[in-house]
């Protein structure tokens, strides 16, 4: 199924409003995240819509909330990726105000949480997100000598890197811990020298994901959700969300869902019922995380690889 061209073309245009398909030789722009589920993901959709249904299917990088905003502006179509409760705001704003994005049912469950080491652990007897609000526990991860412990809470556009922000000061640690923020390859490697030396370390985790196949990984305790103890500001839509905000309770439960703009299903109705059947397990999620981050292949080699072993899946959602 190709874009449909002309009359009908300008007619859903005007119909569907942001997030539309402008022109019929126009490509199929698919949002590429910066995480290596993403990264493969985004691939994989590609080569499908390319090879079962013609489509000039082409790949950007974005970041989280730019993603979205693309699709609402009709420069992207497709999000890979699209990760609930983390962007239920700009979800709810997308889907519900503007009705510029739609979402295949959730697929993988991820969870998210401090983590730490085994090796950690039994030499600094830490077990609980709150005993990093302890002067004397948060040293013990210091590494520059500034009485400060150190800690990676996500990259630079990662809906959860402010939240995390917010879970420190929420829980009290963000006076005790220098709260760092960088690429995940930068972090794990840094996971990587640290399970390797048996130093102390604790950073902000999430699976599925490579690293838990990888090292001894210990997720550390804290109280479970309760919706009454998170109140989470965006930054985009408050100088003062730090401040206003709190999060003191572990992370909801998050899935995984594929979204795309409206315009692209009326105007592609086939290929959007094969991105509502995709479907990922968590152990595929985990293997393109190793393969990406560990074994340093190529998201694309990795999705061809995929969608080689995954015939017949792909078969049964391209009907």
């Amino acid at each position: 199924m190709t874009f449909t061209a002309g009359l009908r073309a300008a007619a859903l245009s005007a119909l569907l409003g942001a997030g539309t398909l402008s022109a019929a030789a126009e490509p199929v722009v698919i949002g590429q995240p910066s995480w290596p589920t993403g990264e493969v993901t985004a691939n994989i959709l590609a080569t499908v819509l390319k090879d079962r249904y013609g489509l000039d299917a082409q790949l950007k990088p974005y970041g989280t909330a730019e993603l979205f905003e693309a699709i609402d502006r009709g420069e992207a179509h497709v999000h890979p990726e699209v990760w609930l409760p983390n962007d239920a705001v700009d979800v709810a704003y997308f889907t519900e105000t503007r009705k510029s994005l739609a979402l295949a049912p959730a697929r993988v469950i991820a969870t998210q949480n401090i983590c730490t080491t085994r090796a950690t652990v039994e030499a600094t007897g830490i077990s609980a997100v709150s005993d990093l609000a302890d002067p004397e526990m948060a040293a013990k991860f210091d590494t520059d000598g500034d009485g400060l412990g150190e800690m990676w809470i996500g990259a630079e556009g990662w809906v959860a890197t402010p939240v995390e922000r917010i879970r420190a000061k929420s829980y009290g640690y963000d006076q005790t811990m220098t709260l760092l923020e960088m690429p995940e390859d930068v972090a794990m490697a840094a996971v990587d020298a640290a399970a390797a030396t048996s130093s102390p370390i604790v950073f902000y985790c999430y699976a599925p994901h490579h690293v838990f196949a990888l090292h001894e990984i210990v997720r550390l305790k804290e109280p479970p959700y309760d919706a009454a103890s998170w109140a989470v500001v965006k930054p985009a839509d408050s100088a003062e969300w730090l401040e206003v905000s709190r999060a003191a309770s572990g992370w909801q439960p998050a899935f995984t869902h594929v979204g795309w703009a409206p315009s692209f299903a009326e105007a592609n109705p086939e290929a959007a019922a094969f991105l509502s059947a995709f479907a990922l397990t968590d152990a595929d999620a985990e293997a393109m995380s190793y393969a990406v981050d560990v074994d340093g292949e190529a998201p694309e080699a990795v999705a061809a690889r995929w969608i080689a072993e995954n015939a017949a899946k792909i078969e049964e959602w391209t009907r």
